[in-house]
């Protein structure tokens, strides 16, 4: 069996390379996290085929833990009612031997807890078995987002006996499938220790294949790899403009071009333009000129030099909304914008 995971930089072309993967024939299971790119892959999907062809199965990833995982198995048993995305109450804590742990009162399944709940029943074979049974190819994407013990459950179904890769940025880590207090709590802290986890898992580590970016011009990688501290290489040698802007008239004028999209830290949706968030654009292909907007803090840190030293999730949110841009890229402060902020 194949089984590797592809540590690819922003912009690489890995979701293309994934449906370039797929044909006609084999059985193929392809998991992600997010609405948004569950639909990006099914529409790339049907742009090859012409239509969505039945031997591929496209999940999201709590759709294919509750649907394919533990639904065939518990479901009936334990007559819960689908999931939950509240948190457990803290107290009481109940061992991990009791339902009451997994399934609220209203019987739904804590999913923070739903691959917990899969292991501890002694499932993690027969799901294993099951995806044998009706898979040849596994495919995960934004493996960089799996955590707690969505992560773990990844790496016991990953010894399945199938084609395997999965793909993702350690440093586009924006947002958790689940947590639960402890369980993986330091995943993301270091890159060599997140790599060996896949390695422990004997699958074959790729940081080479898609590690220059076909999205982003040379400038724009540049700045990413000096200011932001993330490694990333260009594809080719294109060149474009990399600024920053605090004039208030140039600001307002890109605040008002329909063509410039506006990526805000936070509450996008305050401001009456081409926007969205740093961290919900992660998958976004369709930008060409990206407008960054800084907040206070990272103003500060841009006049210090660099943002090297903000804290990490901030630093990766930020590296997500620069590598959006195909074309020009310009840093702006939010001071600048709150006279246009609804409240």
């Amino acid at each position: 069996m194949d089984k590797s995971v592809v540590f690819a930089v922003a912009g690489s072309g890995k979701t293309s390379r994934l449906v370039a993967s797929l044909d006609e024939v084999k059985r193929f299971l392809i998991v992600t996290y997010t609405e948004s790119n569950h639909d990006n892959l099914r529409s790339k999907i049907i742009q090859r085929f012409g239509y969505f062809p039945a031997n591929i199965t496209l999940y999201t990833y709590f759709k294919f833990l509750h649907s394919f995982c533990y639904r065939p198995f518990l479901r009936s048993k334990k007559n819960t009612k689908g999931v939950t995305f509240k948190l457990p109450p803290t107290f009481p804590r109940y061992a991990l031997t009791d339902d009451r742990r997994y399934v609220s009162s209203n019987h739904r399944l804590y999913a923070n807890r739903l691959a917990k709940f899969i292991e501890q029943s002694n499932l993690v074979s027969a799901v294993v078995a099951r995806m044998e049974k009706y898979f040849d190819v596994f495919f995960v994407d934004e493996v960089q987002d799996f955590a707690g013990h969505d992560f773990n459950f990844l790496m016991a179904i990953s010894a399945a006996k199938l084609n395997a890769t999965f793909v993702g940025d350690f440093f586009q880590h924006t947002f958790d499938t689940s947590r639960d207090g402890n369980v993986n709590k330091n995943l993301h802290s270091d890159y060599d220790a997140y790599r060996a986890k896949f390695l422990a898992a004997k699958l074959r580590v790729d940081t080479d294949s898609l590690k220059k970016s076909r999205r982003c011009s040379k400038s724009v990688c540049d700045f990413i790899t000096e200011k932001i501290g993330v490694s990333i290489e260009a594809h080719d040698d294109r060149e474009s403009a990399v600024r920053y802007e605090d004039d208030p008239e140039a600001v307002l004028t890109l605040y008002k071009d329909p063509r410039t999209v506006k990526l805000f830290y936070k509450e996008h949706h305050k401001y009456a333009c081409y926007s969205q968030n740093w961290g919900a654009s992660k998958g976004v292909d369709r930008y060409q000129d990206v407008c960054v907007v800084l907040n206070p803090s990272n103003v500060k840190a841009w006049k210090n030099g660099n943002f090297l030293n903000i804290n990490a999730e901030t630093r990766n949110k930020l590296y997500v909304a620069c590598s959006r841009a195909r074309g020009n890229l310009t840093l702006v402060p939010e001071s600048l914008l709150k006279a246009y902020k609804r409240s």
